[in-house]
């Protein structure tokens, strides 16, 4: 390898690392999530589109939206600074969770970031059995 391939070699090492801690995601820390339940008769709340519930689990518990074509559930730990393990919380506008910590911003109906924040909050599935009012939805990983 001549000169110039090894000042090549020698910024692509260099580089990299910076690369990924500037434009990487912060991950949320996997905590399992096992059958979380939860109804609309239980929680009248989500009845209705923009409707949100928090319940315990997860990091930093978890948060249940009503999308107006479903729902979708989400930790409520912030991506800014997860270690911080910082609870978002729904805001004066339904349609979006607020990390009190750094004054970001996620969209609820698919958890993306709106201000300030990089990466979207981590989602978890949900399971519906039966239909109408007497469905039970359940929270897994």
């Amino acid at each position: 390898m001549g000169k110039a391939g090894w000042y090549i070699a020698l910024s692509i090492i260099l580089v990299l690392p910076a690369a990924c801690r500037k434009g990487g995601c912060n991950v949320v820390p996997y905590v399992p999530v096992n059958r979380v339940q939860f109804s609309t008769a239980q929680y009248p709340a989500l009845a209705g589109a923009n409707g949100s519930i928090t319940l315990s689990g997860g990091v930093a518990g978890i948060i249940v939206y009503n999308t107006g074509n479903g729902f979708v559930a989400y930790d409520r730990c912030s991506t800014v600074d997860p270690d911080k393990r910082c609870a978002v919380e729904v805001g004066s506008n339904p349609l979006v969770a607020i990390d009190p910590c750094s004054k970001a911003e996620f969209i609820l109906i698919n958890g993306s970031p709106a201000k300030l924040a990089e990466c979207p909050l981590r989602p978890y599935a949900i399971q519906q059995v039966g239909s109408g009012a007497a469905a039970i939805y359940y929270i897994d990983n």
